[in-house]
């Protein structure tokens, strides 16, 4: 027994771990996110999904560089409300500055893909691939956000002959807005998203709304492409009459993961803070066997 609990935690001590930027999160999920994986956060409205994304792309911004896709926020604001939570992404750029030749000297380790601010540039994206441009009718058509990631890739210098040459966190927030238009091909246009960026460097984070009135994920779910899933709730408000958070690890790959709720709030300056169960509890649940979902 004793030898097969040191392997298993050799095994983990081998296994690089992208930080979520919340430290208790970190600690449920033994260290953070295996390098690679695909992270999908769900939930309603006001659970703090931006919120978890903004905080992960502010604890590994020094550390790697970082893609963030915001498809319901503008870059400005992305940056606002990072600097609520006392996260600086003050050196971020927007990659549609960068086509449009605000941007020239690019000194930075984080690249925001404000869709939005794509709406005059997105078809430049598209220029070598005449048939995409023909067919993408927006700036959230995959075929977009999928040229607008590699783009990003080209800015922060780590792409080459199409290959990803150093690690990498890409951060999707939100992905419903891309089937908005056709819910039933949500599950088709995220498994084409991750046939296109899978890479064994690139770890990502998505965020995807639930909608509590049917108990689904807006368009069918993205579950199907997530190595790991975080879903994310408010308890029944109308019976409370407050606001009580919770989230919960339905799965995670290569992680042995806390296996039960736990209750946070979202506190000015800090962001997602625990409530229940405590630190010390995570720490005694932690076991080095390794684990997850398949």
């Amino acid at each position: 027994m004793a030898q097969a609990q040191s392997q298993a935690q050799a095994q983990q001590a081998e296994i690089r771990r992208v930080s979520l930027g919340v430290e208790w999160l970190d600690i449920a999920m033994q260290g953070g996110v295996p390098r690679g994986n695909w992270l999908l956060v769900t939930g309603e409205p006001g659970t703090g999904k931006s919120i978890l994304a903004i905080q992960s792309a502010g604890a590994n911004v020094d550390a790697m560089p970082v893609v963030y896709v915001s498809t319901e926020t503008r870059f400005k604001d992305v940056i606002l409300q990072a600097s609520q939570f006392n996260i600086d992404l003050s050196d971020a750029v927007s990659l549609a500055d960068v086509l449009a030749g605000k941007v020239k000297d690019v000194k930075t380790n984080l690249v925001v893909i404000d869709l939005f601010g794509l709406a005059k540039e997105y078809r430049e994206l598209l220029r070598s691939e005449e048939d995409n441009k023909a067919r993408a009718k927006s700036p959230l058509d995959m075929d977009v956000v999928i040229a607008s990631i590699e783009r990003a890739y080209d800015v922060l210098g780590v792409s080459e002959e199409g290959r990803v040459t150093k690690d990498v966190l890409v951060i999707i927030d939100s992905l419903a807005p891309m089937w908005a238009h056709a819910p039933a091909m949500a599950r088709l246009i995220t498994y084409r998203l991750r046939q296109r960026l899978y890479r064994s460097n690139v770890t990502v984070i998505m965020t995807n709304q639930f909608a509590p009135t049917t108990g689904e994920t807006f368009g069918f779910g993205a579950e199907h492409i997530a190595d790991a899933i975080i879903h994310m709730w408010i308890e029944e408000p109308e019976r409370k009459k407050e606001i009580e958070r919770w989230l919960i690890i339905k799965k995670a790959r290569l992680t042995n993961h806390y296996r039960k709720a736990m209750r946070y709030e979202i506190e000015p300056g800090r962001g997602l803070t625990l409530l229940e169960p405590s630190i010390d509890e995570l720490r005694k649940s932690s076991s080095p066997a390794l684990g997850g979902a398949p």
